[in-house]
Order: structure tokens, then C-alpha cells, then sequence
């Protein structure tokens, strides 16, 4: 099962990785983070969902989503 990994703390809810996912599976929570902003993630339902094509850790402007295989 792929496991993708963001650091909410860094995440500064640009949505670039939303747009680019190519299964729509990343979200922005309705959190807030530390820095005030809304951050990216994929709920647990949804993680079996994602084909690891690393798109959204290689448009993240601030590295800090994780992409496990």
C-alpha cells in the first residue's frame, strides 16, 4: 500500500499538488496549521487510491510532501 506523507507544519496550502494529482485524491484540510494555513493531505479512505507517480512531492514548492511505495 503507498503511503504519502506531508509535513502540515511546512505545507502552505498553495493547492499545486490538489491540481496536479491525477486521481484527485489530495485535498486541503480545514485545519489550520501552525503557519495559519489551510494544509494538503489525503484521508486514510483514500490512500490505497494513489498510484505513487510522485507528481504532487515534485510541484511542492516547499518539499514537504513524502511519497512511500
Amino acid at each position: 500500500m503507498p503511503k504519502v506523507v506531508f509535513n502540515e507544519d511546512l505545507c502552505k496550502g498553495c493547492s499545486l499538488c490538489v491540481e496536479v494529482c491525477p486521481v484527485k485524491i489530495i485535498e486541503l484540510k480545514n485545519d489550520i496549521n501552525q503557519s495559519g494555513y489551510h494544509p494538503a493531505s489525503i484521508s486514510e479512505e483514500n490512500m490505497n487510491t494513489c498510484t505513487t507517480c510522485m507528481s504532487c512531492a515534485l510541484i511542492c514548492p516547499d518539499t514537504c510532501i513524502e511519497i512511500w511505495k
